[in-house]
């Protein structure tokens, strides 16, 4: 199934930013997971490969083996939904940051670069998780459930665990901390989205202080 294209991020690229004559016309793309920071594959753009990807939110490249242009998933509906796109400091190379609808590689692994690569971070996905289940409240849900509560109920939870954290730092093992932590980190993301805000957010205060 094809997922609808996704808005770009207000903070974005000009085609006329990009300098494509280095490469005769075409531009490599690196396209990283919007939600976990996967590298996924790396492709080649032209001019117009990006006027189409800007336009529709999904990732368009240039075959090299078929002269010709195409989207990704047009035929496996394994697209990869384009969050935003950033072009480096020399102009001639694009980060394309998307989510990807299936296995971005034809093998049927995640990323082109093999399941061995997997790294990145789960705490950007569980926060998507988050953010589609106060979006679409599905009957059932915990985190649902959780929401509806309102951010009183929620910040009272948050507060809980952050007590049962602390317990367990000092009386318990390390497996019981990890728990405890687990149970807080979720339950904040949920208060976060509680308030209209999610970890990018976080980030970014974390950023300007280290700064």
């Amino acid at each position: 199934m094809t997922s609808p294209p996704v808005p770009l991020l207000p903070a974005g690229v000009d085609v006329g930013d990009v300098d494509f004559a280095k490469l005769d016309g075409l531009v490599p793309g690196v396209v990283q997971d919007a939600r976990t920071g996967q590298v996924l594959m790396v492709g080649f753009l032209d001019e117009d490969a990006l006027r189409t990807t800007l336009r529709t939110g999904l990732a368009t490249f240039w075959s090299r083996s078929r002269a010709s242009r195409w989207t990704k998933g047009e035929s496996s509906g394994h697209t990869l939904a384009v969050r935003a796109v950033e072009v480096d400091c020399d102009r001639d190379t694009l980060l394309l940051h998307a989510v990807p609808a299936g296995p971005t590689c034809h093998t049927g692994d995640p990323t082109c670069f093999g399941p061995e690569a997997l790294g990145g971070s789960f705490l950007p996905l569980l926060d998507e998780v988050v953010r589609d289940r106060d979006e679409q409240r599905p009957e059932g849900s915990y985190t649902t459930r959780l929401l509806e509560g309102g951010v009183r109920q929620v910040a009272q939870k948050v507060g809980e665990e952050g007590v049962e954290t602390a317990l367990a730092a000092v009386a318990q093992d390390d497996e019981d901390l990890l728990g405890e932590s687990a149970d807080l980190v979720f339950h904040l993301l949920v208060l976060l989205r509680s308030r209209g805000l999610g970890l990018r957010d976080v980030e970014r205060v974390l950023r300007e202080r280290h700064g």
